[in-house]
């Protein structure tokens, strides 16, 4: 048997990884039930699942994207080679505001605002840009070797998907537990949409504290950082405790404001901070969450003064139909000018940003669609109940655990969830009115009909990702337990584990454990795996201000998809951030040259073992009869129950890291030196025990190292005789077999 040619050479990655990636996907294998047929799974074995967490349809993969796809890889193509039914099921997200607004950009471009277009008009250009993006993820996932099962792709918009956000909807809403009302909400007045309090970016900004009496018949000064939001208070809350203003709980003033006539109560709620500012708070029920609340508590009248553009809807002129921020300094102004400015000082503040727009977010009384996170259900538990308990109990564990407190927290704050947008891409809210009648339907009730403007909230639909992705469109059922059971791919939920990362653990882990314990009755999945930030080699958060965001697909192809995918996983724990670097990457290019000539040695030099014949494994006991090679046999089969519990326990930073270091410091270093001298200076016996040593070490840890760096292992693996599969990728995890 000659050594194949491409020995001769070193290791170039790019002359195979596309090929060997399209004989992966032509085999099926990565379909669990072409697994079943054809053997290589058997019919009654557990299964493994999981979801891939959708991208968003919005442009490119980055680093985080293919550190993702490396982790849930590595995951898949052990447990396929543990012989589990094994799916990992692609699919990409509509990301609703996100994939319109950058429509949008590109239309600004063009000098045309989508109204210009229409709603239909303008949902084929985002639908148009969606699936360009789209096309470029899934190239993008093929060049990092994920083995997803293609034959199931989803996206959150289409039609099996649609029906299950329908049937979601509607049953909440029969429930109680979707209700619509007028309340406080986070308005985003440049992409002219409300947004979750989750998608709020907290930006620490300087500001202006400002003390000032109201007028000079008021009491007291109060302080705020807005004065000009001071012309819809309705009262002045104080703590309860507040020796400073005991006298004035009770009492009501009237006053002329900047213009506008303002109304006050002095009431004393414990939300107030004594120690903030003087300790007076101005309430703005219209402005402000906590306001909100409070006027809630205190049946306080609510004043609307800022409208959908951060413009004054109130007041003097300079003030009235001016932006926010010019009317502040005009308010300013004129307390100056009435004698009523006390002192300016200069603060440090936490303000409120619109993710994806940018824009300081301005919360507004709106008519909104909630879900209603409080409301006993089943057993008299709330949805917030059931978040917890399964996470308490241990239905779902958190890995690294120490985010069990983080999402404790959340959710014990949660607040009732906005989930209606106002934007035209995404799921349309499936209610119907005419004449002051309301109907929830998939489809117009009849002619007279209008339907709800609004769209669902991209995480309401990606929160039924686990199990939504399971369903079969031709059994549709409105119970989703028994459109599952009548799923061939029921059998796949609870998904195994949820690999993501730690920053969406509020906006998609929590959210589907919410919706998922609710309308199934079970956990999405049972381990939560959350991953870090890749950051560059400084440790700084990649972008695009900095100029150091990498694209994945550049060094791929200056190193290699498995150099860079061990770069993404040795080391780097549930939770740690990875500091990427090209040094770091090239040391596993520099390993991936090191396994392609390790294997050109032992292939060279155990050629004559195989004439003639296909010898098993089995009976290598017989074969391999020096002591030494035993003992290096041993070595080998002592490490392989260590790194196998740890695969199972997701701990491939550690796996990684022994594999790396037993091929290179034991095997390639020591064992092929040592066995060397054996083939050359030895007897028959002895040549024929170094041989059969070196086959199996090779062979054992070409398996082991198959779902970190697929792409090398599975081309070496084209070349080896006497091998159980021709494709490695469904070959058996190693045993200590002898």
């Amino acid at each position: 048997m000659a050594i194949d040619e491409k020995f001769l050479s070193g290791y170039e990655p790019q002359k195979y990884e596309d090929t060997i990636y399209r004989m992966w996907e032509e085999s099926g294998f990565f379909n669990p039930d072409v697994c079943i047929e054809k053997g290589v799974t058997k019919e009654d074995a557990e299964h493994f699942s999981i979801v891939l967490p959708p991208p968003n349809v919005t442009g490119t993969l980055h680093t985080g994207h293919a550190s993702m796809l490396a982790i849930q890889d590595t995951m898949v193509r052990f447990a396929r080679m543990k012989g589990l039914k094994t799916l990992w099921l692609p699919g990409t997200d509509h990301a609703a505001i996100a994939t319109q607004s950058k429509v949008e950009k590109d239309l600004e471009k063009e000098k045309i605002r989508k109204h210009d277009l229409g709603r239909e008009e303008f949902l084929k250009r985002v639908d148009e840009f969606a699936q360009n993006s789209h096309d470029t993820i899934v190239s993008q996932c093929r060049k990092m070797g994920s083995s997803l099962d293609w034959s199931r792709e989803a996206f959150t918009l289409d039609n099996t998907r649609h029906k299950a956000v329908f049937v979601a909807f509607k049953k909440m809403y029969e429930e109680g537990l979707i209700y619509r009302k007028h309340r406080i909400v986070n308005w985003d007045p440049k992409g002219q949409t409300t947004i979750s309090d989750d998608e709020v970016v907290r930006e620490d900004r300087k500001g202006t504290m400002y003390t000032f009496k109201y007028s000079h018949d008021f009491p007291f000064p109060i302080a705020t950082t807005r004065p000009e939001t001071k012309l819809g208070d309705t009262a002045v809350a104080v703590h309860p405790e507040d020796s400073r203003y005991q006298e004035y709980i009770g009492k009501e003033y009237s006053f002329n404001f900047g213009g506008e006539d303002v109304t006050v109560r002095i009431i004393a709620d414990e939300a107030v901070d004594p120690e903030f500012g003087v300790g007076a708070l101005g309430v703005t029920p219209a402005h402000s969450q906590t306001d909100w609340e409070i006027a809630e508590r205190h049946n306080l009248p609510v004043k609307q003064i800022i409208n959908e553009y951060g413009k004054m809807m109130v007041g003097m002129e300079g003030v009235v139909d001016t932006k926010v921020e010019q009317a502040r300094k005009a308010v300013v102004q004129w307390l100056q000018s009435e004698g009523l400015l006390i002192s300016e000082k200069e603060i440090d503040q936490s303000v409120g940003t619109a993710e994806r727009t940018g824009a300081i977010i301005e919360p507004l009384p709106k008519m909104q669609w909630w879900i209603d996170v409080s409301k006993p259900i089943k057993d008299g538990k709330s949805l917030k109940d059931l978040m917890l308990d399964v996470v308490r109990d241990g239905q779902i564990e958190i890995l690294p655990n120490r985010f069990e407190k983080i999402y404790f927290h959340w959710v014990e704050n949660l607040r009732d969830w906005n989930i209606s947008r106002q934007i035209w891409y995404g799921h349309r809210i499936p209610v119907w009115y005419k004449d002051g009648e309301m109907k929830v339907s998939e489809k117009k009730p009849a002619e007279g009909w209008t339907q709800d403007e609004d769209t669902l909230d991209t995480w309401f639909s990606s929160g039924l990702w686990t199990f939504s992705t399971l369903l079969d469109p031709e059994k549709y059922e409105e119970d989703f337990k028994v459109w599952l059971k009548n799923s061939k791919d029921g059998i796949f939920h609870p998904t195994n584990v949820l690999e993501t990362g730690h920053d969406i653990i509020f906006f998609w882990v929590a959210r589907m454990t919410l919706m998922t314990t609710y309308l199934v009755d079970e956990v999405p999945f049972k381990t939560v795996y959350l991953h870090g930030l890749v950051r560059d080699k400084n440790g700084r958060k990649m972008s695009k201000s900095l100029g150091n965001i990498v694209n994945p697909l550049d060094l791929i192809e200056l190193y290699g998809t498995d150099a860079l995918r061990m770069s993404m996983i040795v080391g780097v724990g549930p939770g740690a951030d990875n500091n990427l670097s090209d040094e770091k990457i090239k040391a596993y290019k520099k390993f991936a040259n090191k396994i392609w000539n390790a294997t050109r040695f032992v292939l060279e030099n155990t050629e004559d073992i195989f004439e003639g014949s296909r010898i098993k494994d089995q009976g290598l006991e017989e074969k391999i009869t020096e002591p030494k090679h035993k003992t290096y046999i041993k070595e080998w089969n002592d490490l392989l129950p260590e790194i196998t519990k740890e695969m199972e326990e997701y701990k491939f930073y550690l796996v990684g890291e022994k594999l790396y270091h037993f091929f290179w410091h034991r095997f390639a270093d020591v064992i092929i030196e040592d066995c060397k001298k054996d083939i050359n200076e030895g007897n028959d016996a002895t040549k024929k025990s170094a041989q059969w040593t070196l086959y199996h070490l090779l062979t054992e840890q070409l398996k082991a190292l198959h779902p970190f760096m697929p792409f090398i292992t599975e081309e070496i693996w084209k070349s080896i005789p006497n091998k159980e599969t021709e494709l490695l990728m469904v070959a058996s995890w190693p045993q200590t077999n002898i």
